[in-house]
């Protein structure tokens, strides 16, 4: 395991430990429990914004605990994504020949997700990791679509204050490291596909210089 690695696990062990100290106080003190809960899963198709260390952590992970087959599901889910985010109304094609992924036109899921759960779980990106709502789970299935009439979800935002402290020492690591951070930080996809090296990945990657 890498000197980045064990940073990248101890501030997830830090952040993880905050967050159910909250979570435990809210529930206490104030009577309130999150609706989240396995299973539900529509934050998921949320667009997910990671750091390269985040990312890098995800890779290091996928390849040690992702078979052949599973690797491969993913790359190819990924590259679903990439084809829908390509598609996209005012996107720049990357390619004269990508077209739409198919079926719906509608902001796919994260492609670590599997049959509701994500695959990574134990290294999901630190967003991820504080995200509670305290709200029917059909706001946040209705959350992205622009002709609702229903409630936004509500989310548990002493949870991402209560975390923040560990959290952010992710992009103090990053701006020390000489980066611009809000060039570096992207969608999860887009990440997924540089740091996995997969062929449909940008090869122009912002995390130029960062030390692993």
């Amino acid at each position: 395991m890498t000197a980045q690695e064990k940073f990248l696990k101890g501030v997830y062990a830090s952040v993880d430990e905050a967050a159910a100290c909250e979570l435990d106080r809210l529930r206490r003190d104030e009577g309130i429990i999150p609706t989240c809960k396995a299973g539900c899963c529509y934050c998921c198709r949320y667009h997910v914004l990671i750091t390269p260390i985040e990312a890098h952590g995800l890779a290091h992970y996928i390849r040690q605990e992702f078979s052949a087959d599973q690797t491969n599901d993913l790359r190819m889910r990924t590259q679903e994504w990439h084809r829908w985010d390509s598609a996209r109304p005012g996107r720049p094609s990357s390619s004269p020949s990508v077209k739409p992924a198919a079926g719906p036109i509608n902001d796919p899921c994260c492609p670590l997700l599997v049959k509701g759960l994500c695959s990574a779980y134990p290294m999901r990106p630190d967003v991820c990791r504080t995200h509670y709502v305290h709200s029917h789970p059909l706001y946040c299935c209705e959350a992205s679509n622009p002709d609702s009439t229903e409630a936004p979800p509500v989310p548990l935002t002493t949870v991402v204050t209560a975390a923040r402290p560990y959290s952010s020492a992710i992009p103090d690591q990053i701006e020390g490291a000489g980066l611009d951070l809000s060039r570096s930080i992207m969608l999860l996809p887009h990440w997924l596909g540089i740091v996995m090296g997969w062929e449909f990945g940008c090869t122009d990657s912002p995390s130029r210089g960062f030390k692993r």
